[in-house]
């Protein structure tokens, strides 16, 4: 209502000029003063009529336009993340950051203006030409169709380049996506560039992605210029033709000035909206685009998905399972084959072996990160899959090999185990981790903000921060990856000491390269080529003189 009240304001200005020009200046009867009171109090109206309406009218018409763009970008990034936490690991192991962030941002930017110049701006640009046209009707029939006459060839110009631009602007948003890719890596890498000097070749591999997109963009460019040539040019003969018509019937008086001057005002009402509707059609298409990837992306299927008589755990016993386990993330690369495991309560099992023999895979396939190929794996006698994800995650705390901590306090990312703990909850928790005393030491002590990914903390500081955060969560499962493998002698006593502390009378997994750190694992699991080779304590597997026997030997003699 709002819309039409503003745009059909403005479409009084033709018919008032009419008036003036044929029934005051051209009055037969009127004298002077007639004439020029007449005009005061006609255009006094018309002063009063638009200073009371027009304000309010465009300032709510601007206002809701901008709140309900904003409030669609709102929801629609909140239901992005919202999905972006369903996805499984698996997406996200094949598909770049950058990429995610162009489509949650750039894409869904393009999405307000497919809400405001699109749709709100167009439909009310049509009502505005249809307004006009049913005027123009009522002034002269003949001359309204020869003013509309070339609304064919617009028809065929949108048809014609409309769905080359829209292919153009999926492939122009995806070498976007590309270079946001690519310098979200080179962002993260940057110490591995400077380490190894290589800012030239750096600034040479990104050149050559800024130019792929600076390809597509000019080539979308010039289709949008072509758009706009043959749009305008359409407009532009419009004119002329009413001027032929209508000047030859006013010579021949068949029609006055006045419907001649207001035939063309209200030309320009209908052309210059036409205009805009071309134009806003161009970012219709591009937003059409954009919004083609953006439910690309919330059309990505959920690998773990709860059933629908899944069950909520509350604080498990920690007896786990595996059966029979089989897992591969291609059809043709087996991962694990035929893992059979029977872990009881509170028991510590340390997984060894070479490089690549599954034994993260296997512990990432506890908490549901993947799900397996074939067997099961079973908490307390309950298939994981028959368990709400959530609930069984809440029951496991993971200290990983690259803890990754939030550009925020020390005492949020603490929090992270227990959103709602009070700062005695969050300090016991530092203190037993041993990172109390590093802490303190802090400029600003638990409110020091530590960076991004934590970079202002040492890889000590950081293990020790991930550990107290699972002790603030104080969960009956743990798991441990590789937790101590990247750090000093010192560092890796204080958090092997935390470790054990943690892990006293829970279900604990270890993933380990130095064997020295798992000697005391009430089992120790040998994993070589997805199998189990070997299991038992240190003492019966060096007495074995097996593949764990082997493996502790060399890294006795280089130590």
């Amino acid at each position: 209502m709002i819309g039409i009240v503003k745009f059909t304001i403005p479409l009084l200005i033709p018919l008032i000029l009419k008036y003036v020009l044929d029934d005051i200046i051209e009055h037969d009867t009127w004298n002077t003063d007639e004439k020029i009171n007449h005009l005061f109090w006609i255009m006094g109206l018309a002063f009063g009529i638009f200073l009371v309406l027009r304000p309010p009218v465009e300032y709510y018409r601007q206002y809701l336009a901008q709140w309900v763009g904003n409030k669609i970008l709102y929801d629609l990034r909140d239901k992005l993340f919202d999905h972006m936490q369903k996805l499984s690991m698996k997406y996200y192991s094949t598909t770049k950051t950058g990429e995610i962030i162009s489509r949650v941002i750039n894409d869904v930017e393009q999405t307000k203006n497919f809400v405001i110049t699109g749709l709100m701006n167009i439909w009310l640009d049509l009502i505005t030409i249809l307004i006009a046209i049913c005027i123009m009707l009522t002034m002269d029939i003949p001359l309204t169709f020869v003013a509309i006459a070339l609304f064919p060839l617009f028809g065929f110009a949108i048809k014609y380049f409309y769905g080359r631009l829209r292919k153009l602007t999926r492939e122009r948003s995806q070498a976007l996506a590309e270079v946001q890719g690519h310098l979200h890596e080179r962002v993260q890498g940057v110490q591995v560039t400077r380490s190894f000097a290589l800012e030239d070749y750096e600034q040479e591999q990104f050149d050559k992605q800024n130019w792929k997109f600076l390809n597509k963009a000019l080539e979308h460019t010039n289709w949008n210029a072509k758009t706009f040539a043959v749009t305008n040019t359409i407009t532009d003969l419009a004119p002329l033709l009413v001027i032929t018509y209508s000047g030859y019937h006013v010579i021949t008086g068949s029609m006055s000035v006045g419907t001649m001057v207001a035939f063309f005002a209200y030309l320009e009402r209908v052309y210059s909206p036409l205009r805009r509707l071309i134009n806003s059609s161009t970012v219709l298409v591009q937003s059409i685009a954009s919004i083609d990837r953006v439910f690309e992306f919330m059309n990505e299927q959920y690998d773990i998905v709860d059933k629908p008589n899944a069950i909520k755990v509350e604080r498990v016993h920690g007896d786990i399972d595996f059966e029979h386990i089989s897992f591969q993330y291609d059809e043709d690369y087996p991962i694990l084959k035929n893992i059979n495991l029977q872990v009881n309560q509170g028991e510590t099992i340390a997984l060894v072996g070479m490089s690549g023999g599954g034994k993260s895979t296997l512990i990432s396939l506890i908490p549901r990160f993947y799900d397996v190929t074939s067997g099961s794996i079973k908490v307390d006698g309950i298939d994981i899959r028959d368990v709400q994800a959530r609930s069984l995650r809440n029951n496991i705390g993971m200290v990983l090999q690259d803890n990754i901590l939030f550009g925020d306090t020390v005492a949020m990312n603490i929090k992270m185990g227990k959103p709602h703990a009070t700062e005695e909850e969050v300090m016991a928790a530092a203190k037993a981790a041993n990172a109390h005393d590093f802490i303190m030491e802090l400029p600003d002590g638990y409110n020091t903000m530590v960076g991004e990914r934590g970079v202002k903390l040492s890889g000590g500081q950081k293990q020790r921060v991930a550990i107290a955060r699972v002790f603030l969560k104080n969960p009956p499962i743990l798991i441990f990856d590789e937790a101590t493998s990247a750090l000093d002698l010192e560092s890796e006593h204080m958090i092997q000491e935390a470790m054990e502390k943690l892990a006293s009378d829970r279900t604990t997994f270890i993933v380990a390269h130095r064997l020295a750190t798992i000697t005391h694992a009430d089992r120790i699991v040998v994993i070589e080529n997805g199998e189990i080779t070997e299991v038992g304590s240190h003492a019966e597997l060096m007495e074995k003189k097996g593949s764990y026997y082997d493996l502790y030997q060399v890294q006795h003699l280089d130590d």
